[in-house]
């Protein structure tokens, strides 16, 4: 069911169970939980239902990325005898196939929402107060409302964007492949971009200020991307900040504040998301922020009775799948069956450039935080048989709270490695049911796959190695 604001009288409101502001991975799974718990729902977004995530983030990169390690295949298929060319990237084709994988789950979830009986509102939402939220002439009353407003490209200011200096949201709709690239930023949205340029053969420089790439990651991953980076001819300028960026006709000069200058076809500013909180009311109405961010205790509420906040709003990680967990959350919170507080540490997290990057748990800088004593170890993917067959390197680091030959839980799981973002699922139940080296190493891993990287270094960890050295 949907509508728009113009179809009743000024100021009719709608009463209903739950009004959720947002259609994003959060507002949509928390209206879908909902639903299926027998409460009314009203949906309330400006765009599409799906999101940054379906529309402009998770799927369209990674659709990109798919495409661009096609492109690496054909041009590197003589190394397993397959005599195959790479001839170039057809962006038109590109982009047809991504706007294809886009479309046809834009089609299933708006079928979803409909067979749910969800009442979906078209249009820009503002808060008003507790229960309350009005979408132009119109307003939408609910014994609770989920605050679901999502996030945005962040820019730097005295950046001037248009067709040469843009954010990820421009970058998934070039029509062409850029000679030479430069990306503003080295954490997700950065290194996957760059990955997919180089695939198609530009020639790309990484600026990040931090002194490493993927900062949020453990010092391991940052390390392994940086090697397997430089092997791809992807330039890093790390620990050095941008001074301007200048357009010239159809070039970009950026200047660095250590003196260098990079010329460019392309500048993608990266710099991460921002919370999407201007402009729906929520401070007016007197919603506690922090940093652009609502506030919310462990059960996601805010400081109002009865209103709630899911997703990119809330400070933490900004990924698709924790605002849908969050959705979840709070539909069941709301329905009273008193579901267990969601801890970041436990959200799995995946960089889809190539290689990989695939984590979950504790950095081991976090963990010497957290625990007396900390051990770690790290198995080579070269002693994996399904990584040699892929042609990738990489490794497994595990993170175990305690001395070493102690029987303490494993902390945290960090991988770096071509479809490591497989393995997470398993690494995600290691973590969050507090496994020990000894419980994993038991378990039988099928032969011959990347699974078994992480079984082995389990092994290895619970003091029986096989094919390490422990």
């Amino acid at each position: 069911m949907s509508e728009t604001s113009s179809e009743s009288g000024a100021g009719e409101a709608v009463q209903a169970d739950l009004v959720i502001l947002g259609g994003g991975s959060g507002g949509y799974a928390c209206a879908l939980r909902a639903a299926e718990l027998g409460l009314s729902v009203v949906l309330v977004e400006k765009d599409k239902v799906g999101g940054t995530c379906l529309h402009r983030g998770c799927i369209p990169t990674k659709a990109l990325l798919h495409a661009a390690e096609i492109a690496d295949g054909a041009r590197d298929g003589a190394k397993v005898g397959v005599r195959s060319t790479f001839d170039g990237v057809d962006m038109a084709g590109v982009n047809a196939y991504k706007d294809g994988v886009v479309g046809r789950l834009y089609k299933g979830l708006q079928g979803l929402v409909a067979s749910r009986g969800i009442t979906v509102v078209d249009g820009a939402g503002t808060f008003e107060g507790p229960g309350v939220v009005r979408v132009g002439d119109r307003r939408y009353r609910g014994r609770h409302v989920v605050l679901a407003t999502g996030s945005y490209a962040r820019s730097l200011p005295g950046l001037e964007l248009d067709d040469r200096i843009v954010t990820s949201d421009a970058a998934l709709t070039l029509d062409r492949v850029p000679e030479r690239v430069v990306v503003l930023g080295g954490g997700v949205i950065g290194v996957e971009f760059a990955s997919v340029w180089r695939s198609f053969g530009a020639e790309v420089t990484i600026v990040e200020a931090l002194p490493r790439l993927v900062p949020a990651e453990d010092e391991f991953c940052s390390s392994q991307l940086g090697r397997a980076f430089r092997r791809r001819k992807i330039t890093a300028r790390t620990g050095v900040r941008l001074s301007k960026a200048v357009r010239s006709g159809d070039t970009v000069t950026v200047s660095l504040e250590n003196g260098e200058e990079i010329e460019a076809d392309l500048l993608l500013v990266a710099v991460g998301r921002g919370p999407n909180t201007t402009g729906h009311g929520f401070a007016e109405a007197g919603i506690a922020m922090s940093d652009g961010f609502v506030t919310v205790d462990e059960r996601l509420r805010t400081n109002l009775d009865g209103v709630y906040a899911v997703g990119d709003v809330t400070p933490g990680l900004q990924l698709a799948h924790r605002g849908f967990a969050h959705g979840i959350f709070v539909a069941e919170d709301i329905a009273g069956l008193a579901p267990t507080p969601l801890s970041d540490d436990g959200v799995p997290r995946v960089t889809y450039c190539d290689p990989e990057i695939a984590s979950v748990g504790l950095t081991e800088d976090a963990a010497r935080e957290r625990y007396d004593e900390v051990h770690t170890l790290t198995y080579d993917l070269a002693g994996n048989g399904r990584s040699q067959i892929l042609q990738t390197s990489g490794a497994i680091k595990l993170v175990q709270a305690g001395a070493a030959g102690a029987e303490g839980p494993v902390v945290g799981v960090h991988m770096v490695g071509s479809r490591v973002g497989e393995l997470v699922g398993e690494a995600q139940l290691i973590y969050n049911w507090e496994a020990l080296p000894a419980d994993v190493a038991a378990l039988i891993h099928a032969h011959p796959t990347q699974s078994e990287a992480l079984g082995e270094a389990h092994l290895a960890l619970a003091g029986k190695p096989l094919h390490t050295h422990g």
